[in-house]
């Protein structure tokens, strides 16, 4: 479908694609105005091959995006050919390695919280002074820790014969979801643009914060080839059209955001000192520092929060939950709680007064921020022979507002100055006892958006406003507003103060489990003692045996 891109008066429309974690969607809004017009979702299927880990088919997802593009075309009929612009925004950190001669996968795309580069993050750790987990942090603004990139590349080196082969042959190319999107949509490998944005570039572990760029010290620490990385650019910019043959054939695509960052943009937190909590899968809060890069010395990861073309990028704080919404699904799967969470959730929590002092620290796959512990795993605790699923369902939703205070506590540590109020966005928002728990928790008023689409929001606006489609006025005053309402605490602070008190207790008691396998993941200290032996002697790890020398040295 070709675009005459000189049409943007009052029929424009601005597409997006979001490419979440369990679901694609394409939607479409007008320039200035908050509420889709027209949206398609298709869900994703993760697949489980081993405990801990977590992958997605990459031509699922490509499929996936164009089946939602004509069904949404399909509903506009002719007001399809008004659709100016697309933006894309994404999960973030999960990681896609390809062959560019053919367009064909070389692995299933590894998940941002699959975990089994644990192993990978021990051997990491021992080439560090002291098994400093922050020794990187002034570099690229994050701790060592399973969650980034970097590690499942690295893990895809050393661990698929087919990787190695296609770096040899210099014919392998990295991308997180976003650049996998581009790449394809943008002609793939008959001319493909592989890039990726700066919000994306700065969760992979290999972007130095402060320039923007691939940082050399951290590839070669990794022994990351740099022919394999897509192109750094700005959040906001024509990056390429459509290819013809697809649907939207010649639009360009002209925003991409990591999904939590295109929330941020969503929710109007373009000062510094502004927040919002997005409650899915997992939970992720990010704190707008400005211009500023604030280095936490509390446990959260410094990240770029949007660039806008030419203008300075601007940075945030961010605190992420691995488990939130996630919790609710292991209570309906793994427990048989429920058969529906949405509509289950909030009233069987409803009918208990309390927790009956039941505290559930959902850490299935460790601790991210601020504790950053991977040996965690979750645990129940307070039980009674009074108590029911009902406390173990409110206990879940505490727990993702206790786990927001966290975040919250050490945000206030790091800059100064306490949140006065917390915007909020997500699925799981739909739960008014989430959220007055949540303002009751934190002690803040909690600003919900009543819109599910923020995200996508956020994207279209950051396409909008790239120089040469110039349909979206971010920073005018006069604009639609998101909708919302507000959930004031209700709580004194010495009852919040004394079950906060109570839930850190419970952490505590999560820690340290996941060292019992000592027979699969080697323990910290037997990495210590890898630090100072020479390079060359065999190490037994997840995999078998291999040599230091050779996990360590490029992929051959």
């Amino acid at each position: 479908m070709a675009k005459d891109n000189d049409q943007k008066g009052k029929d424009a429309l601005i597409g997006v694609i979001d490419a979440g974690t369990r679901t694609v969607k394409f939607c479409v809004f007008q320039p200035g105005h908050t509420k889709e017009i027209a949206e398609h979702t298709v869900d994703i299927a993760t697949h489980t091959p081993q405990e801990g880990w977590s992958e997605q088919d990459p031509k699922e997802i490509l499929s996936a995006v164009r089946k939602c593009i004509e069904n949404v075309v399909n509903q506009l009929g002719d007001d399809a050919k008004n659709i100016i612009t697309i933006g894309i925004t994404n999960q973030r950190e999960t990681t896609i390695l390809w062959d560019k001669t053919t367009g064909e996968p070389l692995y299933n795309a590894i998940v941002w919280h699959d975990i089994r580069t644990d192993s990978t993050v021990d051997i990491i750790l021992a080439k560090v002074p002291d098994n400093n987990t922050n020794y990187f942090k002034n570099i690229c603004g994050l701790p060592i820790s399973p969650y980034f990139s970097a590690f499942k590349i690295k893990w895809l080196m050393h661990f698929v014969p087919q990787v190695k082969k296609a770096i040899k042959a210099e014919k392998c190319l990295f991308g997180t979801v976003d650049t996998w999107i581009l790449w394809n949509l943008t002609g793939g490998h008959k001319g493909g643009k592989h890039y990726t944005d700066v919000t994306n570039a700065s969760r992979t572990f290999l972007m130095n914060i402060e320039l923007l760029t691939w940082d050399p010290l951290l590839l070669h620490f990794f022994k990351i080839p740099p022919n394999i990385l897509p192109k750094i650019k700005s959040s906001s910019e024509i990056y390429g059209k459509i290819s013809p043959g697809l649907p939207l054939e010649n639009v360009p695509i002209s925003g991409i955001l990591g999904n939590q960052q295109a929330s941020l943009v969503g929710q109007r937190c373009l000062n510094e000192g502004q927040a919002k909590n997005t409650y899915r899968s997992g939970c992720f809060l990010l704190y707008n520092t400005g211009v500023s890069k604030v280095q936490s010395t509390h446990g959260l990861v410094t990240t770029v929060a949007y660039k806008f073309g030419s203008k300075p990028a601007v940075y945030a704080l961010e605190g992420s939950v691995a488990v939130a919404g996630d919790a609710m699904k292991w209570l309906r799967d793994n427990m048989g709680f429920m058969t529906d969470i949405q509509k289950e959730t909030e009233s069987l929590a409803q009918e208990v007064f309390n927790t009956g002092d039941v505290y559930f620290v959902p850490a299935f796959k460790g601790l991210y921020a601020p504790y950053w512990r991977k040996d965690a795993r979750g645990i129940i605790c307070g039980l009674t022979a009074f108590s029911t699923k009902q406390h173990i369902i409110r206990a879940a939703l505490e727990a993702v507002c206790f786990h927001t205070r966290d975040i919250l506590e050490a945000m206030n540590k790091d800059c100064g100055i306490p949140l006065t109020k917390l915007h909020v966005d997500g699925k799981m928002i739909e739960n008014s006892l989430l959220m007055q728990l949540q303002a009751d928790i934190s002690g803040i008023p909690v600003i919900r958006a009543q819109s599910q689409d923020i995200t996508a929001l956020g994207t279209a606006m950051a396409a909008g406003a790239a120089n040469g489609i110039d349909a979206w006025d971010i920073y005018s005053e006069e604009r639609e507003l998101v909708p919302s309402d507000t959930f004031l605490p209700t709580s004194t602070e010495s009852e919040r103060d004394a079950r906060y008190t109570k839930w850190k207790m419970a952490v505590q008691r999560s820690l340290g489990w996941a060292l019992a396998k000592k027979s699969s993941v080697m323990t910290e200290e037997r990495y210590k003692l890898l630090a100072s032996i020479p390079c060359g002697l065999y190490i037994i790890g997840s995999f078998g045996l291999i040599a230091l020398s050779e996990y360590l040295s490029p992929a051959s």
